[in-house]
Protein backbone atom coordinates (compact mmCIF):
# COMPACT_ATOMS: atom_id res chain seq x y z
CA UNK A 1 0.00 0.00 0.00
CA UNK A 2 1.56 3.38 -1.04
CA UNK A 3 2.88 5.87 2.08
CA UNK A 4 1.17 9.17 2.11
CA UNK A 5 3.29 12.13 3.75
CA UNK A 6 0.89 12.04 5.99
CA UNK A 7 1.41 8.80 7.78
CA UNK A 8 5.14 8.81 6.70
CA UNK A 9 6.88 8.50 10.24
CA UNK A 10 10.56 8.24 10.38
CA UNK A 11 12.52 5.65 12.87
CA UNK A 12 15.79 5.08 13.84
CA UNK A 13 18.09 3.21 12.47
CA UNK A 14 19.17 1.77 16.35
CA UNK A 15 15.66 1.39 17.06
CA UNK A 16 15.57 3.20 20.68
CA UNK A 17 14.25 6.47 19.69
CA UNK A 18 10.41 7.17 19.31
CA UNK A 19 8.87 7.63 16.09
CA UNK A 20 8.86 11.30 14.92
CA UNK A 21 7.26 13.43 11.95
CA UNK A 22 9.22 15.04 9.10
CA UNK A 23 9.46 18.38 10.93
CA UNK A 24 10.90 16.31 14.29
CA UNK A 25 13.90 14.88 12.53
CA UNK A 26 14.41 17.97 9.91
CA UNK A 27 15.20 19.75 12.93
CA UNK A 28 16.62 17.15 15.28
CA UNK A 29 19.21 15.55 12.33
CA UNK A 30 20.69 13.29 14.28
CA UNK A 31 18.15 10.91 17.13
CA UNK A 32 18.78 10.83 20.16
CA UNK A 33 20.00 7.29 20.69
CA UNK A 34 22.48 8.20 18.28
CA UNK A 35 20.83 6.46 15.24
CA UNK A 36 19.92 8.63 11.86
CA UNK A 37 16.60 8.54 10.62
CA UNK A 38 15.12 6.70 8.00
CA UNK A 39 11.18 6.65 6.98
CA UNK A 40 9.55 3.96 8.80
CA UNK A 41 8.53 2.60 4.98
CA UNK A 42 9.58 3.96 1.85
CA UNK A 43 6.60 5.55 -0.29
CA UNK A 44 7.06 4.19 -3.89
CA UNK A 45 7.05 6.67 -6.52
CA UNK A 46 5.29 6.68 -9.87
CA UNK A 47 7.65 8.51 -12.41
CA UNK A 48 4.78 8.75 -14.81
CA UNK A 49 5.65 12.39 -16.20
CA UNK A 50 9.43 12.62 -15.42
CA UNK A 51 10.80 12.44 -18.63
CA UNK A 52 11.20 16.67 -19.76
CA UNK A 53 9.57 18.01 -16.86
CA UNK A 54 11.72 20.13 -15.31
CA UNK A 55 13.83 19.81 -12.44
CA UNK A 56 11.60 21.50 -9.55
CA UNK A 57 8.39 19.43 -10.64
CA UNK A 58 10.05 16.53 -10.29
CA UNK A 59 11.93 17.67 -6.83
CA UNK A 60 7.80 18.92 -5.52
CA UNK A 61 7.02 15.30 -6.31
CA UNK A 62 9.24 13.26 -4.97
CA UNK A 63 9.80 15.31 -1.73
CA UNK A 64 6.09 15.85 -1.37
CA UNK A 65 5.99 12.26 -0.28
CA UNK A 66 8.63 12.92 2.66
CA UNK A 67 7.47 15.98 4.10
CA UNK A 68 4.39 17.80 6.01
CA UNK A 69 5.24 20.88 4.40
CA UNK A 70 1.98 21.88 2.70
CA UNK A 71 2.61 21.99 -0.98
CA UNK A 72 1.95 25.40 -1.82
CA UNK A 73 5.12 26.16 1.02
CA UNK A 74 6.85 23.42 -0.92
CA UNK A 75 6.93 24.12 -3.89
CA UNK A 76 7.82 27.98 -3.12
CA UNK A 77 10.82 26.37 -1.31
CA UNK A 78 11.97 24.65 -4.25
CA UNK A 79 11.65 27.75 -6.50
CA UNK A 80 13.53 29.52 -4.35
CA UNK A 81 16.21 27.62 -3.75
CA UNK A 82 17.14 27.03 -7.31
CA UNK A 83 16.50 30.36 -8.30
CA UNK A 84 20.19 30.96 -8.05
CA UNK A 85 21.80 28.19 -10.26
CA UNK A 86 23.32 29.20 -13.23
CA UNK A 87 22.06 26.01 -15.59
CA UNK A 88 18.36 26.00 -15.65
CA UNK A 89 18.60 22.20 -15.94
CA UNK A 90 19.75 22.26 -11.94
CA UNK A 91 21.79 18.50 -12.66
CA UNK A 92 22.12 18.56 -16.15
CA UNK A 93 23.16 15.48 -17.87
CA UNK A 94 26.17 15.28 -20.31
CA UNK A 95 27.33 12.74 -22.97
CA UNK A 96 31.26 12.80 -22.43
CA UNK A 97 31.96 9.40 -24.72
CA UNK A 98 28.75 7.18 -26.42
CA UNK A 99 27.14 6.04 -23.39
CA UNK A 100 28.90 7.62 -20.57
CA UNK A 101 27.19 10.49 -19.13
CA UNK A 102 28.38 13.38 -16.49
CA UNK A 103 25.76 14.34 -14.46
CA UNK A 104 26.62 18.09 -13.36
CA UNK A 105 25.63 18.97 -9.67
CA UNK A 106 28.13 22.06 -9.33
CA UNK A 107 25.88 24.54 -10.93
CA UNK A 108 24.88 25.94 -7.10
CA UNK A 109 26.26 29.17 -5.55
CA UNK A 110 29.10 27.12 -4.21
CA UNK A 111 29.89 25.04 -7.18
CA UNK A 112 29.32 22.35 -5.46
CA UNK A 113 26.30 19.49 -5.11
CA UNK A 114 25.83 20.12 -1.76
CA UNK A 115 24.20 23.29 -2.85
CA UNK A 116 20.87 21.11 -4.09
CA UNK A 117 20.00 19.95 -0.85
CA UNK A 118 21.59 22.72 1.57
CA UNK A 119 19.33 25.56 -0.66
CA UNK A 120 16.48 23.71 -0.08
CA UNK A 121 17.50 22.91 3.72
CA UNK A 122 17.86 26.24 4.41
CA UNK A 123 14.85 27.27 3.74
CA UNK A 124 12.96 24.59 4.99
CA UNK A 125 14.79 25.17 8.52
CA UNK A 126 13.81 29.41 8.39
CA UNK A 127 10.15 28.20 7.70
CA UNK A 128 9.99 24.94 10.66
CA UNK A 129 11.15 27.89 12.97
CA UNK A 130 8.72 30.36 12.05
CA UNK A 131 6.34 27.64 12.57
CA UNK A 132 7.23 26.60 15.75
CA UNK A 133 8.79 29.52 17.49
CA UNK A 134 13.03 29.47 19.13
CA UNK A 135 16.09 29.12 17.80
CA UNK A 136 18.46 26.57 16.35
CA UNK A 137 22.10 25.79 16.56
CA UNK A 138 23.22 24.27 13.07
CA UNK A 139 26.91 22.21 14.11
CA UNK A 140 28.28 21.12 11.14
CA UNK A 141 31.73 19.13 10.30
CA UNK A 142 32.69 19.37 6.59
CA UNK A 143 35.48 18.32 4.69
CA UNK A 144 35.72 21.03 2.84
CA UNK A 145 31.99 21.35 0.53
CA UNK A 146 29.10 20.87 2.84
CA UNK A 147 30.68 23.80 5.06
CA UNK A 148 30.08 26.47 2.50
CA UNK A 149 26.88 25.16 1.71
CA UNK A 150 26.14 25.28 4.39
CA UNK A 151 26.87 29.34 5.27
CA UNK A 152 25.34 29.76 1.71
CA UNK A 153 22.13 28.20 2.27
CA UNK A 154 21.56 29.85 6.31
CA UNK A 155 24.42 32.80 6.40
CA UNK A 156 22.05 35.58 7.54
CA UNK A 157 18.96 33.58 8.43
CA UNK A 158 17.01 34.89 11.62
CA UNK A 159 17.33 32.68 14.39
CA UNK A 160 19.64 29.97 13.22
CA UNK A 161 23.84 30.21 14.12
CA UNK A 162 25.79 27.99 12.18
CA UNK A 163 28.98 26.79 13.33
CA UNK A 164 31.27 25.10 10.98
CA UNK A 165 33.90 22.93 11.81
CA UNK A 166 36.69 21.82 9.04
CA UNK A 167 39.90 19.92 9.29
CA UNK A 168 42.68 22.99 9.47
CA UNK A 169 45.30 23.05 6.44
CA UNK A 170 42.89 19.82 4.35
CA UNK A 171 40.63 21.96 2.47
CA UNK A 172 41.62 23.91 -0.38
CA UNK A 173 41.91 27.61 -0.37
CA UNK A 174 38.79 28.01 -2.83
CA UNK A 175 36.85 25.78 -0.23
CA UNK A 176 38.21 27.45 3.05
CA UNK A 177 37.79 30.88 1.65
CA UNK A 178 34.10 30.43 0.64
CA UNK A 179 33.63 29.38 4.38
CA UNK A 180 35.51 31.82 6.48
CA UNK A 181 35.03 35.23 4.23
CA UNK A 182 31.13 35.06 5.53
CA UNK A 183 30.21 38.77 6.32
CA UNK A 184 26.95 36.94 8.53
CA UNK A 185 27.25 37.25 12.51
CA UNK A 186 25.40 34.44 12.58
CA UNK A 187 28.39 32.11 10.89
CA UNK A 188 30.74 31.00 12.95
CA UNK A 189 33.48 28.96 11.86
CA UNK A 190 36.15 26.61 13.67
CA UNK A 191 39.21 25.29 11.75
CA UNK A 192 40.26 21.82 13.70
CA UNK A 193 43.69 20.37 14.38
CA UNK A 194 42.97 16.96 13.37
CA UNK A 195 41.12 15.27 10.56
CA UNK A 196 37.71 15.60 9.09
CA UNK A 197 37.06 12.20 10.98
CA UNK A 198 37.86 13.97 13.95
CA UNK A 199 35.41 17.12 13.80
CA UNK A 200 32.87 14.89 12.78
CA UNK A 201 33.27 12.66 15.75
CA UNK A 202 33.34 16.01 17.85
CA UNK A 203 29.61 16.76 16.25
CA UNK A 204 28.49 13.42 17.20
CA UNK A 205 29.66 14.22 20.48
CA UNK A 206 27.74 17.22 21.10
CA UNK A 207 24.24 15.71 20.00
CA UNK A 208 25.04 12.92 22.46
CA UNK A 209 25.95 15.25 25.75
CA UNK A 210 21.80 16.33 25.82
CA UNK A 211 22.16 18.77 28.31
CA UNK A 212 24.02 20.72 25.66
CA UNK A 213 22.20 19.47 22.32
CA UNK A 214 19.03 20.99 24.33
CA UNK A 215 20.33 24.26 25.69
CA UNK A 216 21.46 24.86 22.33
CA UNK A 217 18.93 23.38 20.41
CA UNK A 218 21.64 21.67 18.17
CA UNK A 219 20.36 20.78 14.43
CA UNK A 220 22.37 19.20 11.88
CA UNK A 221 22.68 20.06 8.00
CA UNK A 222 25.33 17.43 7.43
CA UNK A 223 24.04 14.09 5.85
CA UNK A 224 23.37 12.65 8.85
CA UNK A 225 20.31 15.00 8.24
CA UNK A 226 18.07 12.59 6.32
CA UNK A 227 16.36 15.99 4.22
CA UNK A 228 19.56 15.84 3.05
CA UNK A 229 19.11 13.01 1.46
CA UNK A 230 15.69 12.93 0.31
CA UNK A 231 16.39 16.25 -1.69
CA UNK A 232 19.65 14.59 -3.38
CA UNK A 233 17.65 11.28 -4.43
CA UNK A 234 15.86 13.63 -7.26
CA UNK A 235 18.79 14.18 -9.36
CA UNK A 236 19.34 9.55 -9.98
CA UNK A 237 15.27 9.96 -10.89
CA UNK A 238 15.44 13.12 -13.16
CA UNK A 239 18.81 11.56 -14.99
CA UNK A 240 17.00 8.04 -15.65
CA UNK A 241 14.49 9.98 -16.92
CA UNK A 242 16.51 11.65 -19.43
CA UNK A 243 18.13 8.29 -20.33
CA UNK A 244 14.47 6.75 -20.63
CA UNK A 245 16.40 3.09 -18.64
CA UNK A 246 18.52 2.17 -16.30
CA UNK A 247 22.08 3.45 -15.83
CA UNK A 248 24.99 2.78 -13.50
CA UNK A 249 25.64 5.48 -11.71
CA UNK A 250 29.67 6.27 -10.21
CA UNK A 251 29.29 8.20 -7.15
CA UNK A 252 32.79 9.50 -5.69
CA UNK A 253 32.35 8.79 -2.00
CA UNK A 254 33.09 10.10 1.39
CA UNK A 255 30.13 10.04 3.75
CA UNK A 256 28.50 7.73 1.66
CA UNK A 257 25.63 9.83 1.45
CA UNK A 258 25.32 10.88 -1.98
CA UNK A 259 25.46 7.34 -2.84
CA UNK A 260 22.91 6.53 -0.21
CA UNK A 261 20.82 8.83 -2.15
CA UNK A 262 20.79 6.20 -4.73
CA UNK A 263 19.70 3.48 -2.83
CA UNK A 264 17.35 5.89 -1.65
CA UNK A 265 16.19 6.20 -4.75
CA UNK A 266 15.90 2.31 -5.84
CA UNK A 267 14.18 1.82 -2.52
CA UNK A 268 11.43 4.24 -3.90
CA UNK A 269 11.26 2.02 -7.07
CA UNK A 270 13.96 3.31 -9.38
CA UNK A 271 15.28 0.74 -11.62
CA UNK A 272 19.42 1.36 -11.27
CA UNK A 273 21.82 -0.94 -12.83
CA UNK A 274 24.98 -0.75 -10.18
CA UNK A 275 25.71 1.94 -7.64
CA UNK A 276 29.60 2.41 -7.97
CA UNK A 277 31.10 3.79 -4.61
CA UNK A 278 34.73 5.90 -6.11
CA UNK A 279 36.82 6.45 -3.03
CA UNK A 280 40.58 7.75 -3.25
CA UNK A 281 43.04 6.77 -0.68
CA UNK A 282 41.33 6.68 2.42
CA UNK A 283 39.51 3.64 0.81
CA UNK A 284 37.35 2.56 3.77
CA UNK A 285 34.25 1.58 1.80
CA UNK A 286 36.16 -0.41 -1.05
CA UNK A 287 37.73 -2.44 1.53
CA UNK A 288 34.65 -2.87 3.42
CA UNK A 289 32.42 -3.86 0.22
CA UNK A 290 35.30 -6.30 -1.64
CA UNK A 291 36.33 -8.01 2.02
CA UNK A 292 33.71 -7.30 4.40
CA UNK A 293 36.04 -5.71 6.84
CA UNK A 294 34.93 -2.61 7.81
CA UNK A 295 37.67 -0.93 9.70
CA UNK A 296 39.13 2.67 9.61
CA UNK A 297 42.83 3.56 8.83
CA UNK A 298 44.95 6.48 9.32
CA UNK A 299 43.65 9.84 6.88
CA UNK A 300 45.85 10.08 4.18
CA UNK A 301 45.59 14.21 2.36
CA UNK A 302 44.83 14.04 -0.83
CA UNK A 303 43.93 15.91 -3.94
CA UNK A 304 40.61 15.07 -3.24
CA UNK A 305 39.85 16.38 0.29
CA UNK A 306 36.31 16.07 0.52
CA UNK A 307 36.50 12.22 0.41
CA UNK A 308 39.53 12.45 2.68
CA UNK A 309 37.17 10.15 5.00
CA UNK A 310 37.69 7.06 7.50
CA UNK A 311 34.56 6.52 9.16
CA UNK A 312 31.32 6.96 6.97
CA UNK A 313 28.39 8.26 8.93
CA UNK A 314 25.49 7.22 6.10
CA UNK A 315 26.83 3.61 5.94
CA UNK A 316 25.23 2.67 8.95
CA UNK A 317 21.77 3.63 7.02
CA UNK A 318 22.79 0.96 4.49
CA UNK A 319 23.68 -1.90 6.75
CA UNK A 320 20.24 -0.70 8.42
CA UNK A 321 18.62 -1.83 5.34
CA UNK A 322 21.12 -4.60 4.40
CA UNK A 323 20.36 -6.38 7.46
CA UNK A 324 16.50 -6.44 6.98
CA UNK A 325 16.24 -3.78 9.32
CA UNK A 326 17.43 -5.22 12.27
CA UNK A 327 18.16 -2.68 14.57
CA UNK A 328 19.42 -4.73 17.40
CA UNK A 329 21.70 -6.05 15.47
CA UNK A 330 22.32 -2.55 14.01
CA UNK A 331 23.09 -1.25 17.65
CA UNK A 332 25.04 -4.01 18.55
CA UNK A 333 27.37 -3.74 15.74
CA UNK A 334 27.45 0.37 16.01
CA UNK A 335 28.54 -0.42 19.57
CA UNK A 336 31.35 -2.63 18.42
CA UNK A 337 32.62 -0.33 15.88
CA UNK A 338 33.11 2.25 18.30
CA UNK A 339 34.87 0.38 20.64
CA UNK A 340 37.09 -2.25 18.27
CA UNK A 341 37.33 0.44 15.12
CA UNK A 342 36.51 -2.77 13.26
CA UNK A 343 33.00 -4.44 11.89
CA UNK A 344 32.79 -7.72 10.60
CA UNK A 345 30.04 -8.10 8.25
CA UNK A 346 28.09 -10.80 8.68
CA UNK A 347 27.66 -12.90 5.05
CA UNK A 348 24.05 -11.66 5.07
CA UNK A 349 24.67 -8.37 5.14
CA UNK A 350 27.96 -8.46 2.94
CA UNK A 351 25.92 -10.23 0.30
CA UNK A 352 22.89 -7.78 0.48
CA UNK A 353 25.19 -4.70 0.04
CA UNK A 354 26.96 -6.24 -3.08
CA UNK A 355 23.98 -6.65 -5.16
CA UNK A 356 23.71 -3.27 -4.94
CA UNK A 357 26.97 -1.87 -4.81
CA UNK A 358 30.16 -1.90 -6.27
CA UNK A 359 33.65 0.00 -5.38
CA UNK A 360 36.74 1.06 -6.88
CA UNK A 361 39.61 3.16 -5.62
CA UNK A 362 42.00 5.55 -7.23
CA UNK A 363 45.44 6.52 -6.03
CA UNK A 364 46.42 10.70 -6.62
CA UNK A 365 48.58 9.89 -9.75
CA UNK A 366 45.94 8.04 -11.12
CA UNK A 367 43.21 11.45 -10.60
CA UNK A 368 45.87 13.44 -11.84
CA UNK A 369 46.25 11.33 -15.27
CA UNK A 370 42.16 11.46 -15.23
CA UNK A 371 41.72 14.67 -15.40
CA UNK A 372 44.02 14.82 -18.14
CA UNK A 373 42.60 12.11 -20.25
CA UNK A 374 39.33 13.74 -19.68
CA UNK A 375 40.31 17.03 -20.84
CA UNK A 376 42.29 15.44 -24.00
CA UNK A 377 39.43 13.38 -25.32
CA UNK A 378 36.72 15.64 -24.12
CA UNK A 379 38.29 19.53 -24.13
CA UNK A 380 36.65 19.57 -20.57
CA UNK A 381 38.20 20.41 -17.48
CA UNK A 382 36.83 18.24 -14.53
CA UNK A 383 37.80 18.71 -10.46
CA UNK A 384 39.64 15.83 -8.84
CA UNK A 385 36.35 14.16 -7.19
CA UNK A 386 34.41 13.88 -10.38
CA UNK A 387 38.01 11.95 -11.70
CA UNK A 388 38.09 9.97 -9.05
CA UNK A 389 34.73 8.71 -10.09
CA UNK A 390 35.32 8.94 -13.73
CA UNK A 391 38.87 6.54 -13.45
CA UNK A 392 36.59 4.25 -12.05
CA UNK A 393 34.10 4.44 -14.98
CA UNK A 394 36.75 3.94 -17.73
CA UNK A 395 37.66 0.71 -15.51
CA UNK A 396 34.63 -0.36 -15.78
CA UNK A 397 34.88 -0.88 -19.56
CA UNK A 398 32.25 -1.27 -22.19
CA UNK A 399 28.88 -1.99 -20.46
CA UNK A 400 25.37 -2.90 -22.58
CA UNK A 401 23.97 0.36 -20.98
CA UNK A 402 24.74 3.78 -19.74
CA UNK A 403 27.08 4.76 -16.89
CA UNK A 404 26.51 8.39 -15.14
CA UNK A 405 29.14 9.73 -13.18
CA UNK A 406 28.52 12.18 -10.66
CA UNK A 407 30.43 15.64 -11.06
CA UNK A 408 30.17 16.92 -7.91
CA UNK A 409 32.20 19.68 -7.64
CA UNK A 410 33.49 22.44 -10.48
CA UNK A 411 37.12 22.66 -11.50
CA UNK A 412 37.80 26.11 -10.07
CA UNK A 413 37.11 24.59 -6.81
CA UNK A 414 40.48 22.66 -6.99
CA UNK A 415 42.52 24.78 -9.15
CA UNK A 416 45.83 23.39 -8.19
CA UNK A 417 45.14 20.05 -9.09
CA UNK A 418 43.94 20.94 -12.56
CA UNK A 419 46.30 23.00 -13.49
CA UNK A 420 49.18 20.40 -12.43
CA UNK A 421 47.14 17.36 -14.62
CA UNK A 422 46.35 19.60 -17.19
CA UNK A 423 48.66 22.97 -17.19
CA UNK A 424 45.28 24.70 -17.23
CA UNK A 425 44.30 26.21 -13.98
CA UNK A 426 40.45 26.77 -14.48
CA UNK A 427 39.27 30.34 -13.92
CA UNK A 428 37.01 31.14 -10.93
CA UNK A 429 33.76 32.08 -11.88
CA UNK A 430 32.83 35.59 -11.98
CA UNK A 431 30.10 34.66 -8.40
CA UNK A 432 33.15 34.00 -6.75
CA UNK A 433 35.12 37.43 -7.63
CA UNK A 434 36.93 38.88 -5.45
CA UNK A 435 37.16 35.77 -3.17
CA UNK A 436 40.87 35.93 -2.68
CA UNK A 437 40.42 39.84 -1.47
CA UNK A 438 37.98 39.61 1.59
CA UNK A 439 39.24 39.23 5.18
CA UNK A 440 38.75 35.95 6.67
CA UNK A 441 36.97 35.05 9.74
CA UNK A 442 37.99 31.94 11.34
CA UNK A 443 38.94 30.22 15.01
CA UNK A 444 41.80 27.74 15.76
CA UNK A 445 40.76 24.93 17.76
CA UNK A 446 42.25 21.90 19.57
CA UNK A 447 41.07 18.56 18.68
CA UNK A 448 39.03 18.81 22.40
CA UNK A 449 35.25 18.48 22.82
CA UNK A 450 35.39 20.53 25.68
CA UNK A 451 36.87 23.34 24.07
CA UNK A 452 34.35 23.30 20.74
CA UNK A 453 32.09 23.35 23.37
CA UNK A 454 32.70 26.11 25.76
CA UNK A 455 33.76 28.00 22.48
CA UNK A 456 29.67 27.28 21.16
CA UNK A 457 28.42 28.25 24.51
CA UNK A 458 30.68 31.28 24.87
CA UNK A 459 29.00 32.44 20.85
CA UNK A 460 25.58 31.89 22.29
CA UNK A 461 25.92 33.57 25.66
CA UNK A 462 25.14 30.04 27.16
Amino acid sequence: MPVSAEHLSYASTRGQAPASGFSDILLAGLAPDGGLYLPAAWPQIARDGFAGAPYAQVARHILSRFTDVPPADLGDDIAAAYASFEDAAIAPLVEIAPDLYLLELFHGPTLAFKDIALQLLGRMFARALARRGGRATVVAATSGDTGSAAIAALGGLPNIDVFVLHPKGRVSDVQRRQMTTSEHANVHNIALEGSFDDAQAIVKQLFADLPFASAAHLTAVNSINFARIAAQSVYYFTATARLGRAAAFVVPTGNFGDVFAGEAAMRMGLPVEKLVVATNANDIMFRALTTGAYAPGAVHPSLSPSMDIQVASNFERALFEASGRDAAWLRSAMDSFARERCLALPPRVLEDLRARYAAARCTDAETLETIARAHRETGRLIDPHTAVALHAAYGMGRRAGPVVVLSTAHPAKFPDAVAKATGLPPALPARLSGLYERPERCEALPNDKALVRAHIEAKLGL
